[in-house]
């Protein structure tokens, strides 16, 4: 979009809007005109919701989620088990673990995987922290919620690793055919995981 048929204001917003996850410059200059052509029903009501999410939303000092509490709602939920942590890897994999109501423990969210080729090393996780927790005494098992990708793998790995001296149960999600797949539409991977977690 050319400086002669928009404002400054318009560019940046189309800027900005461009940065997020899925959204390129044309799907940006789409949505940027869809809030512009309904500013008050949604433009002003979302800025407005957007600049008090950024001042009032934090992550958890416990687990890692976002909330205006602190520690989170999660955390705070006395009708959860203290003694189960489930490990994901972000704050999305939480969220849709609490949308299938599949888990009722606690949560730690590590911020990524170790991805030697992309540099993230140890120490730019929560590794640390989830150990400190565990040091506690409390947990009594921990279950890992990690993509099944070969940096999920080697997280995984490492981390039990890090848990080794502590008298604590350490499962992961099974892995494998999902519900109504075919055969002969997944890789060779996935149909190994599968074999490997039949019960």
């Amino acid at each position: 979009m050319s400086q002669k048929s928009a404002g400054p204001e318009i560019l940046k917003m189309i800027e900005l809007i461009a940065k997020l996850p899925g959204l390129g410059p044309r799907s940006a200059r789409r949505a940027a005109l869809h809030l512009l052509k309904r500013r008050d029903q949604l433009l002003l009501p979302l800025a407005a919701a957007l600049s008090e999410a950024g001042h009032k939303i934090e992550r958890c000092n416990t687990c890692g989620n976002f909330d205006t509490l602190q520690p989170c709602a999660v955390c705070q939920s006395t009708s959860r088990d203290e003694s189960v942590i489930c490990v994901v890897e972000d704050v999305p994999d939480l969220w849709a673990l609490e949308r299938a109501s599949a888990f009722r423990g606690r949560y730690h969210v590590l911020g990524g995987v170790l991805s030697p080729l992309d540099g993230v090393e140890p120490e730019d996780l929560t590794i640390g922290m989830l150990v400190d927790r565990i040091r506690q005494g409390e947990i009594r098992e921990v279950i890992f919620a990690l993509s099944a990708t070969l940096d999920g793998q080697i997280t995984v790995d490492y981390v039990k690793e890090q848990l080794e001296d502590f008298d604590i149960t350490i499962t992961r999600l099974a892995q494998g055919v999902p519900h109504g797949g075919e055969l002969d539409h997944l890789d060779e991977g996935t149909l190994a995981a599968a074999m490997r977690s039949r019960r």
